[in-house]
């Protein structure tokens, strides 16, 4: 959902056919891993790239996105989300244009955006260049106007006066929600998502708030989607029974408010080791946790990047991208786009050449060649480096199959100079920055600078 009570929310819980290439039925899913869910192979070094549609070209619409395809491709991101492309209700509207989770109907494309034929254009547009397209879902609430309103009131809930109501608890005052005890709404929303799989052959979705809608809903639909052919799923939750066998993804919200927490002085280092903690121990092994320095609530309702982060901001993004999880960039990070987006109005962003835009092509990049960094079940679990500056420096080690990570990250503004005790950090590394061959032993000491990190490789 995209109001500022959820952001409130996001704090306190811490139609011609797809020409990607061809893959036989044993490549289409990793191995089962713990969670049950089968991920489909193309999700192996996959980068999210999010789309807020409405501000990311000066048009605002499908076939302009569509124009920026090369460049995206070029920046090494691999599944593009797209925030949801549906009509959007009038009644009880929030702003001039209102929320596009604010669905009128599901079957349908705002025409602010374009037409089913743009949308399916862009998908094989996609598709040409080795990307797949998710769509973002709202399976909890629909507009106040939407036709299921009039026709299936009984797939509504009620207030306490027997009136459909918003969510409760929060000021969604423009949808209503929807009532999944009704078999009749569970066949249509499922039947809903397939229409896009099959009409513009989409590759996933993105649910909205999918904690507040039943995890047999996920799971069921999952696996009637997974026969027209493999989807990602990606959850705004952190809730980990939903990889269970419903969701590929899932927010790493404690990531982002341990790293905003340190960088704000609130929190140290151990804040990260909490999160790394319970994403390992309590979390099915093969849970992709997705992270980011923004997404679209976070900079229209918390801060930019720049607010948030401050001077841990290259931290963050390094860490995002190189410890474990599965990375997203929002449209206009990679231009350091520094103002919060109106969301209910038009606001493009004002793109401008940015180094942030380099280092997440060289860091896709490296994801995408070091097996250790490959997102889970496929890549290489955190190991903890020990060092001499606990609390100002998070170090660690990932590795697989010869492939080796050891990132260091100075979350201080004081210089720091340290050594390791324990962990597997020794060996010969490679500098990601520069290229320098690194030793490094139990009597090495590495400088790092006020708020900048070291990460050394080994790709065999």
């Amino acid at each position: 959902m995209t109001h500022p009570s959820l952001a409130l929310l996001l704090a306190v819980l811490a139609a011609a056919p797809a020409t990607a290439p061809a893959v036989t039925p044993v490549e289409r899913h990793a191995p089962a891993d713990l969670s049950g869910t089968r991920h489909p192979e193309w999700t192996r070094t996959a980068a999210i790239y999010q789309i807020n549609t409405r501000q990311f070209t000066k048009e605002g619409t499908l076939r302009a996105a569509e124009r920026e395809l090369p460049r995206l491709r070029a920046l090494g991101v691999d599944i593009l989300w797209l925030m949801p492309i549906h009509p959007i209700g009038a009644k009880n509207r929030k702003g001039g244009l209102g929320s596009p989770y604010s669905v009128r109907d599901y079957r349908a494309v705002n025409p602010e955006l374009g037409t089913m034929a743009d949308l399916k254009s862009f998908v094989r547009a996609a598709h040409r260049q080795d990307m797949r397209v998710i769509l973002d879902w709202v399976a909890n609430h629909t507009a106040w106007d939407n036709p299921l309103v009039a026709e299936h009131p009984d797939w509504y809930e009620r207030d306490w006066k027997g009136a459909f109501r918003p969510t409760p608890w929060w000021d969604w005052s423009d949808i209503i929600d929807l009532d999944f005890r009704s078999a009749g709404l569970r066949r249509y929303m499922a039947d809903s998502m397939a229409f896009w799989v099959r009409e513009a052959d989409v590759d996933g979705f993105r649910a909205d708030v999918a904690a507040y809608v039943p995890i047999d809903f996920w799971e069921r639909t999952r696996r009637e989607l997974d026969a027209i052919k493999p989807v990602f799923m990606l959850a705004e939750a952190q809730t980990r029974d939903l990889h269970r066998s419903a969701f590929d993804a899932s927010y790493g919200w404690g990531w982002y408010d341990a790293v905003v927490g340190i960088a704000k002085g609130r929190a140290d280092v151990g804040a990260l080791f909490g999160y790394y903690s319970e994403n390992e121990s309590a979390w099915p092994a093969g849970a992709q946790r997705m992270l980011y320095v923004e997404n679209h609530d976070q900079n229209s309702w918390h801060g930019t990047q720049f607010e948030q982060f401050g001077p841990a901001r290259t931290n963050a993004i390094v860490l995002s991208v190189a410890g474990e999880g599965i990375p997203l960039l929002y449209n206009g990070v990679e231009a350091g786009n520094e103002k919060r987006l109106a969301f209910f109005e038009r606001d493009p962003i004002a793109w401008r050449p940015h180094p942030n835009a380099n280092l997440y092509r060289r860091l896709f990049a490296l994801k995408e060649r070091n097996r250790a960094l490959h997102n889970a079940p496929w890549g290489g679990r955190m190991v903890p480096v020990v060092n001499s500056a606990p609390g100002k420096v998070f170090s660690f080690v990932r590795e697989r199959d010869g492939h080796r990570v050891l990132g260091v990250f100075n979350f201080s503004a004081e210089l720091q100079r340290v050594g390791f005790t324990d962990g597997p950090f020794a060996g010969r590394w490679r500098d990601f920055d520069g290229g320098a061959r690194v030793d490094v032993a139990a009597d090495t000491r590495l400088a790092l600078a006020p708020w900048s990190y070291t990460l050394l490789t080994v790709e065999r």
